[in-house]
């Protein structure tokens, strides 16, 4: 029991330690993810300014410092509370066996470092897409998903909008992602996720970006509207387009839907004029089924 409790010690204080450290420029910039998510969400709220798709939607739009705050809890504030108990988890399953080679289909340890990260890339953000099916699936996991398509205007920071359960969910499946490549993850992995947070970023901006030929390999702000459009295409019940940096899973698994490109469908879920509109509320949105919930 000792042995758990100082994993958990230990990890929370470092990733405690890590944060502070990035927030007082003391670590390098290139893997500073405090200040990259701040100065990539103000590049991306600069273009939104300059080249706004939605001409009517203020600057300042509805749920704006709501979803800012969302951006710094999910990827800071709950990413040191729950530090702790991932790795409890780690030393759980290290003395049960399972190691980070159990599960293991290729060894990208001694690949060029671009294949490396190209591999890394293209597995985590298949295991996303397949996550983001199950939140829509499953009506367990879609009571939590809500939170994120409670958005009523789109805007760069609705991208980190989303419940901490889902947080819950996609380390795992994504620890599970790096297990399949030989429990190696590449040295420089935190371009792949600066890129990764970059496509986010620019899918859920005012901005409207198609990229050409390339829409049927990357993700954009177009497609993923559509994600999050309220009224469904007829006989679709559980969601459309769900790609997070690549469109490429939507059109091999034909979930693909994008019928026009105005900007102007109105998004939400049914019944969402219900739903809570504090973060305190939505933090705890999702477990049982009371009356607020819908």
């Amino acid at each position: 029991m000792e042995r758990y409790i100082t994993a958990f010690t230990d990890s929370f204080l470092n990733m405690m330690n890590y944060t502070w450290r990035a927030i007082t420029f003391d670590v390098p910039w290139y893997t500073n993810f405090f200040w990259g998510l701040t100065a990539i969400s103000l590049i991306v709220w600069l273009l939104e300014i300059a080249f706004p798709w939605r001409k009517n939607q203020s600057i300042i739009r509805k749920d704006f410092w709501l979803d800012a705050f969302y951006m710094y809890f999910n990827f800071f504030i709950f990413a040191i509370v729950v530090s702790g108990i991932y790795e409890v988890l780690g030393v759980l399953f290290g003395d049960l066996g399972i190691t980070a080679k159990s599960l293991a289909i290729i060894d990208i340890a001694n690949w060029p470092m671009w294949a490396q990260l190209l591999v890394f890339f293209i597995i985590i953000d298949f295991v996303q897409w397949f996550t983001h099916v199950l939140l829509h699936r499953y009506e367990f996991l879609w009571r939590f998903h809500k939170v994120h398509h409670s958005v009523k205007e789109m805007g760069f920071a609705a991208h980190l909008r989303y419940h901490w359960m889902e947080n819950i969910l996609y380390k795992p499946l994504k620890t599970f992602g790096v297990m399949i490549l030989g429990g190696f993850e590449p040295e420089q992995a935190y371009v792949v996720h600066f890129i990764a947070i970059s496509i986010g970023h620019l899918n859920h901006a005012n901005i409207k970006i198609t990229w050409g030929p390339l829409k049927y390999i990357l993700n954009n702000p177009v497609m993923h509207l559509y994600h999050h459009v309220k009224a469904l295409p007829e006989g679709n019940t559980r969601g459309i387009n769900f790609g997070i940096s690549l469109s490429l899973w939507d059109y091999i698994f034909k979930t693909n839907y994008v019928p026009e490109d105005s900007g102007t469908v109105e998004i939400g879920f049914p019944g969402d004029e219900k739903f809570p509109k504090g973060f305190m509320e939505q933090l705890t949105y999702g477990f049982g089924k009371g009356k607020d919930e819908i």
